[in-house]
């Protein structure tokens, strides 16, 4: 059986603190991989100013071990900048892949269309409404740091352990009492037995 990987969408400026707590749980996992990716194969600096060397251009990508797509926010969403990604993850959304996304990356989303029907959530219904023209999603957005609903996460910017928490869940990592063992102690420093 092939070993199935989470795509992880890096980029000039992306949030890394954003990734920091569901990359290490999930690399470490016996279930997945972690593959990262640019738009052109080049190394990008975070919005941290740490240099990454990306495992592959976008077009190398093996769309066959592909389990999830997490796409970090930063400023370039704002920017408009990436919509070459736009393709490639509407395959993934028609496939079911899920994706999952945080802070500016869910205004990608709102974009595209991606939160009209489902329930969501980002870093104010307001920052969608007035950086989306098209959003039609308002009726779904829900005021809680990460949802997930239809193959879809989005969390808030102030959220990385929420939405490593729904990442989790959805991939079945660990069991759920264990993330939620994993949850308070990274949110409230407190190891529930």
């Amino acid at each position: 059986m092939q070993k199935k990987y989470v795509y992880v969408f890096l980029f000039i400026g992306y949030s890394d603190w954003e990734i920091s707590y569901a990359s290490p749980e999930i690399i470490t996992s016996e279930k997945y991989g972690i593959k990262t990716f640019c738009l052109d194969g080049r190394n990008v600096k975070s919005m941290g100013g740490l240099n990454v060397y990306p495992d592959m251009p976008l077009s190398e990508i093996n769309h066959g071990n592909i389990t999830m797509l997490i796409l970090p926010g930063g400023k370039a969403w704002e920017e408009r900048t990436l919509n070459e990604i736009i393709p490639f993850v509407k395959t993934l959304r028609n496939s079911d892949i899920p994706v999952a996304a945080i802070c500016g990356a869910t205004l990608f989303l709102a974009d595209i269309g991606f939160l009209d029907n489902i329930r969501h959530t980002s870093n104010a219904k307001e920052y969608l409404m007035a950086m989306s023209p098209g959003y039609k999603g308002k009726d779904n957005y829900q005021e809680i740091l990460a949802v997930c609903d239809d193959n879809i996460i989005t969390a808030s910017g102030i959220a990385p352990i929420e939405f490593a928490r729904e990442i989790f869940l959805k991939l079945g990592i660990y069991e759920p009492a264990m993330v939620e063992k994993w949850f308070q102690l990274f949110k409230n420093g407190v190891w529930v037995n």
